[in-house]
């Protein structure tokens, strides 16, 4: 770590074993590796190192965990954003002192840092948790560091949103992030603690330390007691947690100014200081002036400020005077009242510690007035929500009584006065678009956070079945690979779904880029296109606690973000399948022509082979940078599908990729994936692939079995359903109910 750059602090931390063995593999040399299935166990047979897969995820993971707990709790992840398809992974370490994951076909899959070159090298997992690679005599090894492990999920241990890190920038401090924004600053380290920080009490468990040297700053944790193991953690929501393992629950359980006035009187009286104080009279830099002193304060923002470790502080003093643009100053480490810390011009966010602020809640909750206005506001607000709850009982209908007995509904419902104020009363500068469901505006919530609102027409024919299903389905689905539901609005004739927003600018859908025909989308984005949307898929199908049958899985479904990465949206034609049910039946078909399989298009009949049939055409659409509905070829009357597929019997696969592919294509790869999506496409859902196979087939190697012919490979003329490409409109040919959603 350098004091140039953001250091992500991951604190992991255990009270090791006493006990040691001699015969504890716990090093790697070079030219060794460690394959799928072996592991290395630090000496005291506390960590162990090797190949895992999280929770109900078939990916491959190289990372460290807990050897005596029976949870095995997963402590540090090396490859978090690219998993290993299957069990063919190999961690190598090279005679350069550098660990190298390499898949089946030798792809670096993940390194560590190569910043420093050890002579005689060796690769070591410590009683720490620390994995090192150090000289094979040295004492200051080099902590091979992934990532903090904050995750998305259980079962996916990809990046999650909050960060915490050391910002070097002026005097060190510890800052809390989510993205790049600052959620609490904990201030400066002040020879005890951060200044921003709980107080830290002596306890015979643990010790702190802050290092700051030309080299390197970090902040670290001794254990003191080597008979239980505990840990801290930044969760999924933000929050740090101290959390220590219960032998006897096989559980991990949780620790437990004068002179100035605010800038903004109005945002005191609502309880929010972000705006600050001002002095009451401006400096005039002349004799005469002094300063205040302060005790017991969280350390102003250090981002600005300059420092000089070896002052005293009366020197400190001193040198503040005889500067006008030095505002305040202070020790930076007050066990031995030395060092010296100057602020300039403004300070930001001055707090009192802990220990004043209980003082002012303490006299704060003695009076009565208080306590019985906040006991008001709380039984109002749970009568208001128990109506809002019955209103949903009363919108929703059966379906929420029985798959809401023995659970809450998980989905937040807003009023409608909030929303018509996030909208401007749903102005038209705000309307985003308009499909079968309704209008879409965009809004902003008082907090800033820009929401997508769907409202329900009044004239829409299948909307309110569109919104139960999405209260009911999308609510309890939670992957990055789906669009997010924020919440739902229910007050008298309104039906209202909230997303989260995205500027337009920053999404698209596969629709507009296959009109587009740009070289916007590489090989490289396409195929993470392909293996996002199977992810979102095999989620649906298999790893949520939900089985979902998508049943309107086309181009348009399919948003991009800013980064290119899929989301599937509009479940508002789903189903969901009980543990043991595969397949169903319906006298109303919903769907888009070109994207239906067969057996549902003819007979209603649908399953998870039904989206497993949108997903081939989809795959073939993206190679070939073309619809399949409305293809035309000079020398055949087949669509897409039935184009690929003649292409494939001809040996003439290669024909089929999209021209904008020439320079970044991987033509095995591609071959490869035209492969798997005529297998998809095959006429008998029986043919067809799982999701949880198609999976691997996209990741693997292995030979595949030759595709059969596919169903509906021959165009048809319907005039009707071709005119349903125009914006958000809803059309029927032959009794099949076409929906083409532009996208949002």
């Amino acid at each position: 770590m350098t004091m140039g750059t953001f250091v992500e602090v991951f604190v992991c931390f255990c009270l090791l074993s006493a006990i040691r063995t001699s015969t504890a593999v716990d090093t790697i040399s070079p030219g060794q590796s460690i394959r799928d299935g072996d592991t290395i166990v630090s000496s005291g047979q506390t960590y162990e190192l090797g190949f895992f897969s999280p929770g109900s995820s078939s990916g491959r993971y190289v990372g460290i965990w807990f050897k005596k707990i029976s949870t095995g709790t997963v402590v540090w992840v090396a490859n978090r954003e690219t998993p290993i398809r299957d069990r063919s992974g190999v961690l190598n370490f090279t005679d350069q002192g550098i660990l190298l994951l390499l898949n089946r076909t030798n792809g670096v899959i993940w390194s560590s840092n190569k910043t420093r070159t050890a002579r005689n090298p060796i690769a070591q997992l410590l009683d720490s948790g620390n994995f090192v690679v150090k000289d094979e005599n040295d004492a200051n090894p080099k902590i091979i560091y992934g990532t903090a492990l904050i995750i998305q999920s259980l079962d996916d241990p990809a990046r999650g949103d909050y960060t915490a890190g050391i910002d070097p920038h002026g005097y060190p401090q510890l800052l809390y992030k989510k993205g790049n924004k600052i959620t609490f600053r904990a201030g400066s380290w002040n020879g005890i603690r951060f200044t921003g920080a709980a107080r830290l009490r002596p306890n015979p468990v643990y010790t702190y330390e802050f290092v700051l040297n030309e080299k390197e700053v970090y902040y670290n944790i001794h254990l003191r007691n080597r008979s239980v193991m505990s840990r801290l953690v930044v969760n999924s929501t933000g929050v740090t947690e101290r959390l220590t393992w219960i032998d006897q629950t096989h559980s991990w359980a949780r620790y437990f100014a004068v002179g100035f006035e605010p800038k903004s009187e109005r945002d005191w009286s609502f309880q929010d200081w972000t705006s600050g104080c001002a002095r009451k009279t401006a400096l005039a830099c002349k004799r005469g002036e002094g300063f205040v002193k302060h005790p017991g304060m969280k350390m102003p923002d250090t981002s600005g400020s300059w420092f000089n470790r070896n002052m005293c502080l009366k020197e400190c003093e001193d040198l503040c005077l005889k500067n006008c643009s030095c505002v305040a100053y202070a020790n930076t480490d007050i066990t031995a009242g030395s060092g010296c810390l100057l602020w300039f011009n403004e300070i930001k966010k001055k707090r009192e510690s802990r220990r004043e602020k209980r003082i002012g809640i303490i006299v704060c909750t003695t009076i009565l007035g208080t306590g019985v206005l906040v006991l008001g506001w709380i039984l109002y607000m749970r009568k208001r929500r128990i109506k809002l709850r019955e209103k949903m009982r009363s919108v929703i209908g059966r379906d929420y009584n029985d798959q809401s007995r023995n659970e809450d509904l998980e989905l937040p419902i807003i009023d409608l006065i909030t929303i018509m104020k996030t909208t401007d009363n749903f102005s038209s500068e705000n309307k985003l678009g308009e499909g079968g469901f309704g209008p879409v505006y965009k809004g902003i919530f008082l907090d800033g956070q820009e929401i997508a609102v769907k409202r329900l027409s009044m004239s829409s024919g299948q909307g309110l079945e569109e919104f139960k299903n999405e209260v009911l389905l999308i609510a309890k689905l939670q992957h990055r690979n789906l669009v997010k539901l924020l919440g739902c609005c229910i007050e008298g004739d309104e039906r209202m779904l909230i997303y989260e927003y995205m500027p337009i600018k920053a999404w698209t859908s596969l629709y507009l880029v296959y009109q587009s025909r740009s070289k916007l989308l590489d090989w490289n984005k396409r195929i993470n296109i392909i293996d996002g949307i199977a992810r979102g898929l095999l989620y649906l199908h298999q790893d949520s606690r939900l089985r979902i049958i998508h049943r309107d899985l086309k181009a348009s479904n399919v948003l991009l973000d800013k980064d290119m990465n899929p989301k599937i949206s509009d479940f508002g034609m789903a189903r969901i399948f009980g543990g043991d049910q595969t397949e169903a039946n319906t006298n109303r078909v919903v769907g888009t022509f070109g994207y239906m399989a067969p057996e549902y298009a003819v007979d209603g009949l649908f399953s998870v082979k039904s989206d497993i049939f949108s997903f081939g055409v989809l795959v073939l659409e993206i190679v070939s940078g073309r619809k399949n509905r409305g293809f035309h070829s000079h020398d055949h009357l087949h669509n897409l599908v039935g184009h690929a597929w003649r292409l494939w019997m001809e040996e003439r696969p290669l024909e089929l990729i999209d021209n904008m592919l020439e320079e970044s294509a991987a033509f095995s790869e591609i071959i490869r994936c035209i492969h798997v999506g005529l297998l998809c496409v095959q006429k008998r859902p029986e043919d067809r692939p799982n999701m949880s196979t198609v999976v691997l087939m996209l990741g693997g190697e292995s030979s595949l079995p030759q595709p059969k012919q596919p169903g509906f490979f021959t165009e048809r003329f319907t005039p009707e359903a071709e005119s349903s490409s125009s914006n958000y409109r809803s059309t029927s040919t032959n009794e099949i109910t076409v929906t083409m959603l532009d996208p949002r």
